[in-house]
């Protein structure tokens, strides 16, 4: 029986409409949520998806500043722009796109912007908070992977869970995501030996490798109706394509996200969800 998919379209879709009433509402009480994005040189991908997340906020009504800075910027001038934006009362949300020139320390920056306006969720703060299960603002791609499960009702309790990555964006913060819907989760890595052992006793396999040449994730990996989210995106033969096998995995597993329309819509929905929280939260702050 083939599986079905999980469709990061239609969950991000959903959540777009509902951020819409939210702002309309926020509106009708004088706040007009805004999310200001600083682009530090003129890497194509970087700039991408800044336009990207400027058309996804236009949608649903959040209004958006843009900083487009050099690629010789200084620390100390970036710090001068994020300590503006910090003290902008009209700015709710604050996203540095990432990388980041070598010049600039990526650490230092992230942890100059005010929690209360961080909707990347990467301040030292929110990490905290997340770890301790007191988050309002959560990394967007950890909590829209944790909305896909939501939106199609798959309970996570008791779960076997394996993820395929350990970094700050996804791997770490999903883990206590995880943690906080009772499932039983094993991190795998570069470093993991028998990682196909741990993927074929897994109910769910998270994996986010991104390089099809070192990783690909088939049915013969997975146990009979295991659920895969695959995170990855690379460019592989000429086509857009996950870790896993989408085609292969969807024979064997119950629940499968296809790539791209998959978890890649859903971290955009949830920068727009976060920024959104945010001005509501300014709006208690000021009240």
């Amino acid at each position: 029986m083939t599986g079905q998919k999980i469709d990061g379209i239609e969950v991000s879709n959903a959540v777009k409409e509902i951020l819409k009433s939210a702002v309309e509402k926020l509106n009708s009480e004088d706040v007009i949520p805004c999310l200001a994005t600083v682009l530090v040189g003129d890497d194509p991908a970087s700039a991408t998806y800044v336009k990207n997340k400027h058309n996804a906020c236009e949608k649903v009504g959040i209004k958006t500043k843009d900083h487009k800075l050099s690629a010789d910027t200084t620390q100390k001038e970036l710090d001068k722009i994020i300590d503006n934006l910090n003290n902008d009362k009209e700015v709710h949300g604050i996203l540095v796109q990432l990388p980041l020139p070598k010049q600039l320390n990526e650490f230092a920056t992230i942890s100059r912007i005010s929690p209360i306006k961080d909707v990347d969720g990467l301040t030292p703060q929110n990490v905290g908070l997340l770890s301790m299960g007191k988050s309002i603002l959560k990394p967007c791609t950890p909590s829209g992977i944790m909305e896909m499960f939501y939106y199609y009702k798959i309970n996570l309790q008791g779960k076997n869970v394996v993820m395929i990555n350990r970094s700050n964006l996804i791997g770490k913060p999903l883990y206590h995501l995880l943690l906080q819907n009772n499932a039983t989760v094993i991190t795998c890595h570069s470093k993991t030996e028998n990682l196909h052992e741990y993927c074929k006793n897994a109910d769910v396999i998270i994996t986010a490798v991104g390089d099809r040449t070192k990783f690909k994730l088939t049915s013969d990996m997975i146990k009979q109706d295991a659920i895969v989210i695959d995170v990855a995106i690379s460019r592989y033969e000429g086509k857009l394509v996950g870790d896993a096998d989408y085609d292969d995995i969807i024979q064997k597993a119950s629940w499968v996200t296809p790539v791209p329309g998959g978890v890649g819509p859903m971290t955009v929905a949830m920068l727009l969800k976060n920024t959104v929280t945010a001005a509501s939260l300014s709006k208690e702050i000021v009240g």
